[in-house]
């Protein structure tokens, strides 16, 4: 199935430019898989060693924050996006 993810600007350079990438993945961590197989640089900006996901990034399904879902083993549908959002801070 495939699925879309929408990428930040800031991360943009990682995949030349584009806003959305689309992976074919029945769940978030496969989606972040093809992710580490095919923009690996991107992948690095999102996850740390571990596989986790860094801290200072969000990671929502449509409109749900992965918290609120089942992580990493999110499921997924066809025509889902996934958005990478960073963190914001400042006074």
């Amino acid at each position: 199935m495939t699925v879309r993810i929408h990428v930040p600007p800031p991360l943009r350079a990682d995949v030349g430019g584009a806003v959305e990438l689309e992976v074919a993945a029945a769940n978030v961590r496969a989606a972040l898989f093809q992710l580490e197989r095919h923009y690996p640089s991107l992948y690095r900006s999102i996850c740390d060693e571990t596989g986790s996901v860094r801290r200072h990034l969000n990671l929502f399904v449509n409109e749900s924050h992965l918290r609120e879902l089942r992580g990493l083993e999110t499921p997924l549908s066809p025509g889902d996006v996934i958005f990478i959002l960073p963190a914001v801070s400042g006074g």
